[in-house]
């Protein structure tokens, strides 16, 4: 019997542990990452060059993923994976256009704009501009590797590639 209390005592302190060392964090929605007159002149960037921010609001200079949903660049919408949420960083989920209403190399630009748009305001938030790091899943994993490898892509929003962590 003291063994089984002595087991629940120790699974209480776990999940009470656990649970104070979740980031308190919030979330902003549908953030147009390209400039005010680039979404009023096309409708289809303006409903699908958006971006949400999950941030911690109990953290100084955090580091910020921003993350490309997969989906064969032909389907698929912006998310803040759950198993990045919690720790202590900012996560951008980007949503950016698809094939077949818009063709190459349309979406690798909006990748480079969103990118470049949490480099340029990531501080506004309480984000390090120098910790932003870029990620995805599948069609977000080739829209990462074109905007990190080939610098002209932030180069047209005034961004140096070198300026992404990893």
């Amino acid at each position: 019997m003291k063994n089984i209390q002595l087991l629940l005592v120790l699974m209480l302190f776990v999940a009470l542990h656990s649970a104070a060392q979740e980031t308190a964090c919030i979330t902003e929605q549908n953030i147009h990452y390209y400039p005010e007159d680039v979404n009023q002149s096309d409708a289809y960037i303006n409903e699908r060059c958006v971006l949400d921010i999950y941030y911690p609001t109990d953290e100084e200079t955090f580091g910020t993923i921003v993350w490309f949903h997969g989906g064969g660049l032909t389907q698929g919408q912006k998310e803040i994976p759950e198993a990045l949420k919690n720790k202590g960083v900012c996560v951008v989920g980007v949503s950016y256009r698809l094939h077949p209403k818009v063709k190459s190399p349309k979406y690798v630009e909006d990748a480079a704009a969103a990118v470049a748009w949490t480099i340029k305001n990531i501080e506004d938030y309480g984000g390090d501009s120098t910790l932003v790091f870029v990620s995805g899943h599948s069609a977000g994993g080739y829209l990462t590797s074109m905007i990190g490898l080939d610098k002209r892509w932030l180069a047209e929003f005034g961004v140096d590639a070198n300026q992404i962590a990893g």
